[in-house]
């Protein structure tokens, strides 16, 4: 339109008469002054015509095109959050559907050289001393006439890690770990038009208990602490998410249990969060969930929990080489009642089975978000060990357990762990980030330099006794790891 009018002007100029025509020189130079304005305005319209990026569903916002005076959370920018992809623009979107692409691939280095390359206990890094792909994920979302669908596959280590640590699949028939393994998040919904914004969707969604993202690039470090590491990454089942307004969200679920494909006993999970941001500084997050039955054949434990986080930014000046600072604080809580434990120390019911853990990461920013650091770390107490994950000792699983590793009601499990991450970010869709941990337990828990596999390999049915063989676990764990993590 603007060069319609442009070329309109040319034409008044030839339409004139001799006497009245500029000469060359001026005619040239009210020409480049009209191209020069015609692209600063074209510029200035194309900003106002972007729409809303399309959010990582772990990011609890609501239909990323409706309007924005209803989408909630648009009033700032939340690209600073740990949890949050830091992705501003959509590589590609249309009225339909928009794409997503997802690369992790690491290589970790192990200071306790295990013979078998194996590491336990970490629900992100699962090899050591050997380039792997954590994930590979494409899909994307699906937006129609208010009606929404998101997929996202998960290929390399999660689609084997992930369903190993879920034993509701030995319950019936079926087997849902290979039902489930190569979907990360699959469900459809719909979007109501009231308040800020109703969604209602059912199928496989990011739990987002733990503060953490599932997916790496998303955080501000690799390897997070015990925390996130042992809480669920998803849940399967319906929630509704309602928006009173744009600065708070509330949400229920109703799933099959705590990070589980299916039901462990007869009885559903119930949980919500809640999510408040009064402005660009503040992020507040509780999330709560009771009267789960997730002790696989054990009908009458229930579990409850509360897992709750706030973020804030201190610190932006984006003029400044140090351009950016935050914090993220996250304290969980919970217990288990019933089926031989108690939620309150040793008594007539059991002994205590329960779980206490906090964590807390300080992030820096430097050169316009190019550079990113991170120190942090954390701590648990686990009595019971029913939030511990098990180590893969002779190809153990959840549902088998194993000898060499109990988790018996009243087990001691107390870990600690701390980070320093750096990341170099030249683009938004890419992150460089190299990373030290260390991470120890009051029992011998990670892997050691003998390894966690008997000689010649897994032997006999899953976590079996195994003649002559005892898995090398130690106290200590240091490594150092490099990753390449890619988000389109």
């Amino acid at each position: 339109m603007l060069k319609f009018a442009a070329l309109l002007s040319v034409l008044f100029f030839a339409t004139t008469s001799p006497a009245q025509q500029p000469s060359n020189e001026e005619l040239l130079k009210e020409l480049a002054s009209m191209r020069s304005r015609i692209d600063q305005l074209e510029a200035e319209l194309q900003k106002r015509e972007i729409l809303p990026v399309v959010p990582n569903p772990t990011s609890p916002t609501t239909d990323a095109h409706a309007s924005p005076s209803t989408t909630p959370f648009a009033f700032a920018d939340w690209t600073w959050l740990n949890g949050n992809p830091r992705t501003k623009d959509a590589a590609f979107d249309s009225a339909f559907f928009t794409p997503e692409v997802r690369a992790d691939v690491e290589y970790t280095y192990s200071f306790n050289h295990p013979a078998d390359n194996t590491i336990g206990g970490s629900s992100e890094i699962f090899r050591a001393n050997e380039f792997q792909v954590t994930q590979l994920g494409v899909g994307g979302d699906f937006h129609r006439d208010n009606v929404r669908a998101r997929v996202m596959t998960q290929f390399g280590m999660y689609s084997q890690t992930t369903p190993r640590n879920d034993a509701s699949p030995s319950r019936g028939q079926w087997n849902l770990a290979d039902a489930y393994r190569y979907l990360s998040e699959a469900y459809g919904g719909y979007h109501i038009n009231r308040l800020h914004g109703i969604n209602v969707d059912a199928g496989i969604f990011m739990s987002y208990v733990g503060l953490f993202s599932y997916y790496n690039f998303d955080n501000w470090a690799y390897q997070p602490s015990y925390v996130s590491s042992n809480t669920p990454w998803f849940f399967n089942g319906l929630r509704v998410q309602v928006f009173p307004t744009d600065k708070l969200k509330i949400e229920a679920w109703l799933v099959n249990g705590w990070q589980s494909y299916g039901k462990f006993n007869k009885r559903p999970g119930v949980g919500a969060q809640v999510l408040w941001r009064p402005n660009a500084k503040w992020s507040i997050l509780g999330n709560q969930y009771v009267f789960g039955r997730d002790t696989f054949g054990v009908a009458g434990r229930t579990r409850f929990h509360t897992d709750d986080s706030v973020q804030y930014k201190y610190y932006d000046n984006p003029s400044n080489t140090f351009d950016k600072a935050a914090f993220s604080f996250t304290f969980d809580a919970g217990c288990e009642s019933g089926g031989g434990v108690s939620c309150f120390g040793n008594t007539a019911g059991g002994p205590k089975q329960s779980f206490l853990g906090a964590m807390l990461y300080n992030r820096l920013w430097f050169d316009h978000d190019r550079w990113g650091a991170t120190l942090g770390g954390g701590a648990i107490n686990n009595p019971g060990r029913y939030l511990v994950l098990l180590p893969p000792i002779n190809g153990a699983t959840a549902a088998s357990g194993t000898p060499y590793f109990t988790e018996n009601p009243g087990d001691p499990y107390k870990a600690w762990d701390f980070s320093t991450t750096l990341d170099f970010m030249p683009s938004q869709y890419m992150t460089f980030r190299w990373e030290y941990d260390h991470r120890a337990a009051n029992v011998p828990y990670f892997s050691g330099p003998a390894g966690i596999t008997p000689q010649g390999g897994n032997t006999g049915g899953p976590g079996s006794l195994v003649a002559g063989f005892t898995p090398d676990l130690r106290k200590r764990e240091n490594r150092i790891t490099g990753a390449i993590l890619v988000k389109f």
